[in-house]
């Protein structure tokens, strides 16, 4: 499994950088952005329009996604450890299990075999 790390992505700085509404702003309307393996630690990423994002393999330890709408997103791989997370919704290939685990022990989610 790969490590978190900062990626060379230009929508990755806006995130980075907690600039949210430029990341929205410059965020194509439609294709894949690939951020998989991203480093979002401690991000406060509430307001992220997150449709078409791959969030593969990435880290949110203590992140901020309360609201999102993750549907639309890959997050297989990916690890919610002590993230806060009321009121968002995420991919239906996520069980309720692997949300809680991931959340609490920072386990990385596993989709569920189709």
């Amino acid at each position: 499994m790969s490590q978190p790390r900062q990626l060379d992505h230009p929508l990755y700085r806006f995130l980075h950088n907690e600039d949210i509404p430029s990341f929205n702003a410059q965020k194509p309307q439609s294709g894949e952005i690939d951020l998989s393996n991203g480093d979002f630690r401690g991000l406060d990423l509430r307001a992220l329009h997150a449709n078409g994002i791959n969030f593969t393999d990435a880290y949110f330890r203590g992140a901020d996604l309360r609201g999102l709408d993750l549907r639309q997103t890959c997050m297989e791989g990916a690890s919610l450890a002590h993230a806060q997370i009321s009121g968002a919704y995420f991919p239906v290939e996520l069980s309720a299990d692997e949300i809680l685990m991931s959340l609490n022990f920072g386990t990385r989610m596993r989709y569920r075999p189709s």
